[in-house]
Parts: C-alpha cells; structure tokens; sequence
C-alpha cells in the first residue's frame, strides 16, 4: 500500500510529465493536429477524445458553485459528442483556461484524477503483481498516457510476467518496450514523448523504486515542500474504449455484450445480446447505485468499468 507521500510523488511525476509542473497545471489546455486525443485540459491532461473531458466538465458544471459552469454548460453536448470543432473554438479555451483559476475546477480535477486514472492505475499494477511506488508511477503515466494494455501484454509476451522476472525487472522491461513504441510510432509527434520513459530509467538506475524525495524529472525538483505547496503532450491512446451510454441509436458491439455479461455476472436482470438498449442502462445505474462509489448517471467510463472489472 502506497503511502499518502507516494502517491503524491507518482502523481507529480506524470504532472510533470503532462504540464511541466509537479503539482499539474489545472487551466492548461493542449492541442496538437495530430494528437488522435484532440484537445486535452486541466491537471494531468484528459482529452476530449476519450470522453473523460466530458466527465469532467459535466461534473464540474454540476456544482452549483462553479464560477464558470454556468458558461460552460452550454458547450457540454458538444462535448459529449466529442466534437472537432472545439479543438478551434477560443471562447471555449478560454473558458476552460479561466476556469483552472476556480478553486471548485481544481477540486472537481484532483476528485475526477483520482477516480478515472488513480484507482484504475492502482488496480492494473496489482493485477499484474506491480506493488512498488516506482513501478505504479510507470502504471499510472501509461494510463494517462495512454495504450497500457497493448504495451502491457507486449512486455508479457516478450520478457514474460512479473511472477516469472520480478517485479524491478519487469518494470524496467515495461519501460524499454513502451520507449521503443514510442520512438518508432507511426505518430511522429510521439517520438518526441520519449523523454516519459528515459525519466524513468533514471528513476530505476537510482534505484528509486519507493520514491524517496527528493526526485528530479526533467529538471524540476520533487520534494515535499513542493507537494504541500512546457513538455509535448501528445495522446498515446490509439483506440480508447468508447463510453458506453444510452443514446439514440442505440450502441452496439462487443463491448456492450461484455459490460452486459459482467452485469448478468454480478445478479442484474439485463439481456446479454450487445445492444445498449434502457434495460441495460437501467442495469447500469442499480449498479453504479449498489457500489456506493460511483456517480449514477447511467455512463460506463473508466471508473464504472474497473468497479466491473472490465479494465485491469
């Protein structure tokens, strides 16, 4: 179990990473033509292609103290339909960058972090046997980053498991496999993101697999000081799961048949037949209901899929 200190530390690694400071920069908005991401926002960088910019703003415009809800609400179904248009449009990224500003944004962010990415990252390493501060910050980068799975399995199938090499050697295998995927990436601009895994190889010659402070990425100093107190961002996540709602016309695919399987699996009444249909939905919100940690609204993103186990 990672200490509070810790976790701090791991995140503020990837905030550097993302923003270019350690404690993240909550109004920084990014976007590059060709980050299949679109446009990315706020402390550790969630895109708009992913639908969690949809997540966040939704619940940040849920707050009826928002400063800038109010402004912002507005854009929201645009949002949701993850819409091109808003990688171009100034009013919409000045708001979001004002936004940053509001003390509830920076909340809403650090509780949305934690909830999409943190935990998810949490569960991922230990299901491949990653305990280690160190390895979990490498866990938590590919999360947001992007592609931890493909490049997950890859390790896996080249080098072997974390049970079969330890967990050090596994982690610096990860590390080496996700720097050469992104150094030769079909995405030029991905090259340029290479610097992610060579700060962690220095993490692991100095052997800093418990992150003991003070750390030093890329030139900027971790301590705790720093903790109580610009790099290419470019998306690595070539096919993000889709969010899975109810909407008109109905989703289909195998992804549905599989959140319906993991439901009928766990007692809701839901036919498992592929098709998002209002039984499912309905199944959905019981669920997100009945876990007590999950927002009900009826959406299946990361969090609702990691509390199904369907994302590990």
């Amino acid at each position: 179990m990672l200490s509070d200190l810790q976790k701090r530390a791991a995140q503020a690694i990837v905030n550097v990473f993302e923003t270019g400071r350690p404690l993240g920069d909550y109004g920084k908005v990014t976007y590059h033509p060709r980050d299949t991401g679109q446009l990315t926002y706020g402390r550790s960088q969630t895109t708009l292609a992913s639908g969690n910019l949809y997540l966040l703003l939704r619940d940040y415009c849920d707050r009826p103290e928002s400063a800038l809800g109010p402004d912002i609400r507005p854009y929201l179904a645009h949002v949701a339909r993850r819409d091109p248009a808003l990688n171009f449009d100034g009013r919409f990224k000045a708001l979001l960058r004002e936004a940053g500003d509001d003390p509830v944004m920076q909340e809403t962010q650090d509780a949305f972090f934690d909830r999409v990415y943190w935990s998810p990252s949490l569960n991922s390493a230990a299901a491949v046997g990653v305990v280690s501060a160190l390895g979990t910050s490498v866990v938590y980068d590919s999360k947001i980053h992007g592609s931890w799975h493909r490049m997950r399995d890859r390790t896996v199938e080249r080098f072997g498991t974390v049970e079969s090499l330890g967990e050090t050697e596994w982690v610096r295998c990860y590390v080496q496999v996700r720097r050469q995927w992104l150094a030769t990436h079909s995405n030029p601009l991905l090259h340029k993101t290479v610097y992610r895994m060579e700060s962690f190889e220095h993490l692991i010659r100095e052997e800093k697999w418990g992150l003991e402070l003070p750390l030093v990425v890329r030139g900027v100093r971790i301590d705790e000081p720093v903790l109580a107190g610009e790099p290419v961002r470019i998306s690595a996540e070539e096919e993000p799961p889709r969010m899975l709602r109810l909407q008109t016309p109905y989703l289909r695919g195998e992804d549905v048949r599989r959140l319906q399987e993991a439901l009928s699996t766990r007692g809701y009444a839901v036919t498992v037949d592929g098709v998002f249909g209002p039984e499912t939905d309905r199944a959905v919100r019981r669920f997100q209901k009945d876990s007590g940690r999950l927002k009900v609204d009826g959406i299946v993103g990361p969090a609702t899929r990691t509390e199904l186990g369907l994302e590990s």
